[in-house]
């Protein structure tokens, strides 16, 4: 499919009403018609938003949700209003609950269009970097005619419900909660704010992923156990194997022991009847 230019874009309208109406899938741009990329934009600052945003999609496992039934990604453009449907925010990482995994359950999402998804980001997640900063702590006010910031989007837009900023340089972690029409932010004692309606929570972790140590964010589940990494897993489905076949193998040798006994018991019971049928030779008695 051709994709959209940014002109035409712009230059869109609301379609006419029809009877019957016509679906959104129809009448308004999908992201088939929207651009996933811009060649403008100067890419990923640094190793570390590659590494963080991936430990938080491999440990955003909401359990009240069917595998097939949220979403979650990051460096994706997340398109937001239909007033300017060419504005987009691209967020470092983003949860959404309720979402298909799939593109109406077939197609790998080429961004996130939240007029055609009818859900949005339930969690964003904002990696501090020095030229992003304050536009991801909401201190920036934009220009006239320019889109609204980040925070304006995720707030007053939007109205994502929590909304978290990380900084890898002072490990230092902001929570904020939708209050009404604000962003509230929350100080858990423990840095790990619990997410009620995903039935996880996210917090600091200091650990070992892709062999660096360091202080992570990550998810953890109701008992407060951290969610395990894809590699965790596997380790994880290594042990459990080793120890089924621990214990296939102490079966089978006890099913051994077993059998030898059994042997045992069968070759003494035969000697003692040769003994007793050679006793009653002796007496003159021909035993049966």
């Amino acid at each position: 499919m051709m994709m959209a230019t940014e002109q035409q874009i712009k230059a869109f309208t609301l379609p006419a009403q029809t009877d019957p109406p016509r679906s959104p899938r129809e009448t308004l741009p999908t992201m088939y018609d929207l651009p996933s990329e811009d060649p403008k934009e100067p890419g990923l600052p640094d190793v570390f938003h590659d590494h963080q945003p991936q430990l938080l999609l491999e440990t955003f496992q909401p359990p009240a949700y069917q595998p097939d039934r949220f979403f979650a990604a990051s460096d994706l453009n997340l398109y937001y209003t239909l007033q300017n449907p060419a504005w987009y925010k691209r967020p470092d990482w983003f949860g959404v609950l309720g979402a298909q995994k799939l593109y109406d359950d077939r197609d790998m999402r080429l961004s996130y269009v939240v007029w055609q998804e009818g859900a949005a980001p339930y969690l964003v997640i904002e990696l501090l970097s020095p030229g992003t900063e304050r536009e991801d702590l909401g201190e920036t006010q934009r220009e006239e005619d320019e889109p609204p910031t980040k925070w304006e989007v995720y707030e007053q837009i939007l109205r994502i419900p929590y909304y978290v900023v990380f900084s890898r340089y002072t490990d230092q972690v902001r929570y904020f909660e939708l209050t009404g029409c604000r962003y509230r932010e929350v100080e858990p004692r423990d840095q790990r704010l619990w997410l009620p309606e995903a039935g996880l929570g996210v917090g600091l972790w200091f650990g070992s992923y892709q062999s660096i140590e360091r202080q992570w964010l990550r998810f953890y589940d109701a008992r407060g156990a951290w969610i395990p990494t894809y590699e965790e897993r596997g380790e994880l489905r290594a042990e459990q194997e080793r120890q089924r076949a621990e214990q296939e193998r102490q079966r089978a040798e006890q099913e051994r022991q077993r059998a030898e006994q059994e042997q045992q018991r069968a070759e003494q019971e035969h000697e003692r009847a040769e003994r007793l049928a050679a006793q009653l030779r002796a007496l003159g008695i021909e035993p049966e």
